[in-house]
C-alpha cells in the first residue's frame, strides 16, 4: 500500500488559529497551499494571520520557493482537497461535523492523498467511521504556533493502515516537525492529557484563592517550564535524584504521590471563577494586543529554540535528542 510523501500541494480545510499555522508552515517550506473555511471573512483573516506570522517564519528559515502568494482560497471542500498531496483537517471539534467533513473530503481526494486532522480529543476510528479509503486516514495533532512548534501528534484509528502512519510520519518531518506517534487511541493523546492535569491544578488555585493568574504563570516560566523546554519532566526527575538517578528519585519522592497535594477533577466553573480568570489574564495582557504578543511569543520561542540547538550542538546532541 502506497501513499503520496513528497507534496508539493498542501489542502487546509479550516483556517483558524491552528488551520491558519499549518498554512504558514507549509507556505514556508515552499509549496503550494489551497485553503477552504465556510466562514465569513475568512480568507481575509487567513492571509492576516499569515502575515502575521512571517516575519518569525523568515527569521527561521524558508525553504527555496517559500511565498505566501502561493496560498489559494477555494470555495468548496471538493476543490480544496481534489488535486491535494496531503490534506490537512482543522474544523471544530464536533463529531457530526467532522464525519459529515471528511466523507466529503475522502470522496474528492485522491486515492492515495493522506489526510490528517488536527483533532486534540476525538478518536479516529469515530469520526473516520464514513471515510472513503479509510486506510489512508491519521490524526496529526499540532500544538500552538503550528507554524513554530515542532510537535505534532500521529495517532492511527482502527482502519488506518500502519503504512499510513509512517507516510504521514514522513510528510511532517519533511515539514520540519517532530512527529510523536502515539501508539493507542485514548482521549486527548499525551501531550494533552499532560496539559489538562496542570489546567485543572491552576484552576483550582485561582478558585481557592491561593494565586492570580499570573503568579501562577509565573510559577512555570520561571521554573518547571525552563527544564520543560529543554529536558522534559522523566529526564528532569532522574537528575534530581543524583547520581542513583530515578530509582533513587522514585524512592525518596514516591510516597507523596499519596498526599492530598491534587485535585484531579477541575472545579466548578461558577461565575466567579470565570471572573477571575477573565480578570487576571486581563491585566496580565495590559496594554499589549493579542496579535503583539504573538508575535513576542514567536521571537522567544525562536530564542528559546536556537539556544536548545546551539547548546545541544555543543555537547554532541542531535536536536531531536
Amino acid at each position: 500500500m502506497t501513499f503520496i510523501t513528497e507534496i508539493k500541494t498542501f489542502a487546509a480545510l479550516g483556517s483558524g488559529v491552528i488551520g491558519s499555522g499549518w498554512v504558514a508552515r507549509a507556505l514556508a517550506h515552499g509549496l503550494d497551499v489551497v485553503a477552504w473555511d465556510p466562514a465569513p471573512g475568512a480568507e481575509a483573516a487567513l492571509r492576516k494571520r499569515v502575515a502575521n506570522a512571517w516575519p518569525a517564519l523568515v527569521q527561521n528559515g524558508l525553504a527555496a520557493g517559500a511565498s505566501r502568494e502561493r496560498l489559494q482560497f477555494v470555495d468548496t471542500v471538493e476543490a480544496c482537497v481534489r488535486n491535494a498531496d496531503f490534506i490537512q483537517e482543522s474544523a471544530p471539534e464536533r463529531l457530526d461535523l467532522k464525519l459529515e467533513l471528511h466523507a466529503r473530503i475522502s470522496a474528492a481526494a485522491k486515492p492515495d492523498a493522506l489526510i490528517g486532522s488536527s483533532t486534540s480529543g476525538l478518536l479516529p476510528s469515530e469520526f473516520y467511521e464514513g471515510a472513503v479509503h479509510p486506510e489512508r486516514c491519521v490524526v496529526g495533532h499540532p500544538f500552538n504556533p503550528v507554524y513554530l512548534l515542532p510537535l505534532v501528534e500521529v495517532v492511527g484509528g482502527q482502519q488506518t493502515a500502519p503504512e499510513a502512519v509512517q507516510a504521514a510520519i514522513k510528510v511532517y518531518q519533511a515539514l520540519g516537525m517532530r512527529p510523536l506517534h502515539v501508539r493507542k487511541e485514548v482521549p486527548g493523546f499525551i501531550a494533552d492529557r499532560l496539559l489538562e492535569a496542570l489546567w485543572r491544578e491552576a484552576l483550582h488555585l485561582v478558585n481557592d484563592g491561593v494565586a492570580t493568574t499570573g503568579e501562577i504563570d509565573d510559577a512555570i516560566r520561571f521554573g518547571a517550564g525552563l527544564r520543560w523546554s529543554f529536558m522534559g519532566t522523566f529526564l528532569t526527575y532522574t537528575l534530581a535524584g543524583g547520581d542513583a538517578g530515578m530509582r533513587h528519585f522514585m524512592n525518596q519522592f514516591g510516597p507523596a504521590l499519596k498526599l492530598p497535594w491534587t485535585y484531579l477533577p477541575a472545579p466548578e466553573l461558577s461565575d466567579k471563577l470565570i471572573d477571575d480568570v477573565v480578570d487576571g489574564t486581563t491585566e496580565q495582557l495590559g496594554r499589549h494586543s493579542i496579535s503583539a504578543l504573538e508575535r513576542y511569543r514567536d521571537d522567544c520561542l525562536l530564542a528559546v529554540l536556537e539556544a536548545v540547538r546551539a547548546t545541544k550542538a555543543r555537547h554532541g546532541m542531535e536536536f531531536s535528542e
